[in-house]
């Protein structure tokens, strides 16, 4: 079948399975949003601006574990673009970028609109391509579905030039690729996995760290089966909450700078760290020359560059942790009579007395709305089952630390890169996901207003978000640090000229909400999803001066904390 290169691009599209495009047109790419309008099988999304289109495809990735598709022009949209590729290459989402650039001659020349496509994203993308001939496109965009969604994912750039989507050629999509430099993820010895479980077996001072890759790998059953098989404490990274339930009482709570009293301590007092695709980043160490100083390393990554990177592993293990949690239950199973879980019982003691700090305590108050209190009242309306996704800063924390989650891909939110902007056009992308389930984006009044302009995406497509603004009129974690590590000095954090948020959603054509007073903050929570066809935009403002405790300041360890003044044993 012969088909031009803007019709084998969609085509591709459509064999791969892809619901949705998330992007935003131009000259360069034009043949192929020609080829768009000729079909109805993948669905293009209009967004308004192309950082929301990578935003809003990375937050659809994460929430189905299926790749997410961005469509951009050349020059500004794929430069626009790049804060996305960025944002989920830190945190491995699988997502594919397909750019138009300019003509196959034109290019070296400064044309219209021309930028190094490859170039500038070759150090925020797992791979990149170039197309250089029409027969190239649908093998190559196989290749890029594949690495994007193997091994350690990662996003993948495509860059297409104009004159290319013109030519035509036999259309004939590869089942399967290979490629000898790209080799399968292999499953590990099983010396390594019976290595891995006597060091678990004679630990007397254990923990188990999870972090995003068992999230990503929906390895959440068989991290739970490990850990109540053994009985040991778990705790999860940013980006692995809900790997394990948050209510069960073996999770001691989130692990890093603003992690629980209980889980940092442990971390710092252990003899034996499983860790489960967690890369041991600069958020969760705090100064390395202190980290966990007694404790034997065991590291299970399926990427061997994070193996070593920061902390180096006595018991390396390199494959998907889904596999090796698989070995670890079997091999447990087998040697079921060896498990002694009094080998731990002091160690319980010690961390169920660490945990009488109550260090997410905080001073809750009848006439200032603390921003703690609404994102417990948000866990208690939606019954803890929303998709929630977060923008960056004191908002990010507070949700993570009090709306509670139980379910793997409901916390949707930029880990690694730490983007402003991203909450909302993820939001877009987790509602088309899953259009009946509760979508909330909890904010900031600094980080709505980076892609806010995305309320218009959400107005066209009719896409039901709750946004839940915690507005304290400042940058509160750069106010937050100013505060602890300059001596007050609150320099350009403080946000003296805001829209009203109100009369703004309402502008788009959407519900506007103030609420000033903590008696109304479940009232109105519950007034807006019981709208259930309607973006409501609910301003919180909240105390000004709150903070996020603990914190694990910069240089310092996880047994130096800095607490809430005032926590102390309950």
């Amino acid at each position: 079948m012969q088909l031009s290169g803007a019709d084998i691009v969609v085509k591709s599209l459509k064999e791969e399975g892809v619901e949705y495009v998330f992007g935003y047109p131009g000259g360069a790419a034009l043949h192929i949003y020609d080829a768009f309008h000729r079909q109805d099988d993948v669905k293009h999304i209009l967004v308004r601006h192309e950082q929301g289109a990578t935003h809003a495809a990375d937050g659809y990735a994460r929430a189905t574990g299926k790749p997410g598709l961005v469509m951009v022009t050349s020059g500004p949209g794929i430069t626009n673009a790049i804060t996305g590729l960025a944002t989920a290459y830190m945190d491995s989402i699988p997502l594919i970028v397909l750019s138009g650039q300019v003509m196959k001659p034109l290019i070296g020349y400064d044309a219209f609109q021309e930028i190094d496509a490859v170039g500038i994203s070759r150090p925020c993308v797992k791979h990149n391509f170039l197309i250089q001939n029409v027969e190239d496109i649908a093998e190559t965009i196989k290749r890029a579905f594949h690495i994007a969604t193997t091994g350690r994912p990662g996003p993948v750039l495509i860059d297409i030039p104009k004159d290319i989507t013109a030519q035509v050629t036999e259309f004939i999509y590869p089942e399967s690729v290979e490629m000898r430099a790209y080799p399968p993820v292999k499953l590990p010895p099983l010396s390594e996995i019976v290595s891995g479980v006597e060091a678990m077996l004679n630990a007397k001072k254990p923990i188990i760290y999870s972090g995003g890759g068992v999230v990503l790998a929906n390895a959440q059953e068989e991290l739970r089966t490990l850990v109540r098989s053994l009985g040991f404490p778990c705790t999860n990274t940013l980006m692995g909450l809900g790997g394990y339930p948050h209510d069960d009482p073996l999770f001691i709570g989130m692990l890093g700078m603003h992690g629980t009293y209980e889980a940092n301590m442990a971390m710092h007092d252990a003899d034996l760290i499983v860790a489960l695709g967690a890369r041991f980043d600069d958020r969760i160490t705090g100064t390395l020359d202190g980290f966990a100083p007694n404790a034997k390393i065991l590291h299970v990554d399926i990427d061997p560059s994070v193996i070593d990177k920061n902390i180096k592993a006595d018991l390396p293990i390199i494959g998907d942790v889904k596999d090796v949690l698989n070995g670890f239950n079997a091999e447990l199973k087998r040697r079921r009579k060896d498990i002694n879980p009094e080998l731990t019982t002091e160690w319980w003691g010690q961390i169920n007395e660490w945990r009488s700090y109550d260090s997410l305590w905080y001073d809750e108050s009848d006439t200032i709305i603390k921003p703690q209190y609404v994102v417990q009242k948000l866990h208690e309306v939606t019954g803890g089952q929303a998709y929630v996704t977060s923008d960056v800063g004191q908002h990010q924390m507070f949700a993570a630390q009090f709306y509670g989650f139980s379910d793997t891909h409901r916390w949707i939110n930029s880990g690694g890169l730490g983007t402003m902007g991203f909450g909302l056009p993820a939001a877009m992308g987790v509602k088309f996901a899953h259009p009946d389930a509760d979508v909330a984006c909890v904010t900031g009044e600094g980080s709505i207003q980076m892609c806010i302009q995305e309320l218009g995406t959400c107005k066209q497509y009719d896409l039901p978000v709750k946004v839940i603004n915690l507005n304290n009129r400042y940058l509160g974690m750069v106010r937050q640090w100013q505060e602890f590590s300059y001596e007050k000095r609150y320099s350009n954090s403080y946000m003296d000229s805001l829209p009203d948020f109100v009369k703004l959603a309402e502008s788009y054509g959407h519900v506007g909400m103030l609420i000033e007073k903590p008696g109304d903050v479940e009232g109105a929570l519950r007034e807006a999803f019981a709208l259930k066809d309607r973006l409501v935009f609910m301003d919180f403002i909240t105390d000004r001066e709150e903070n996020v405790y603990p914190m694990i300041e910069a240089g310092k360890g996880h047994h130096e904390m800095r607490l809430r003044p005032g926590s102390k044993a309950q």
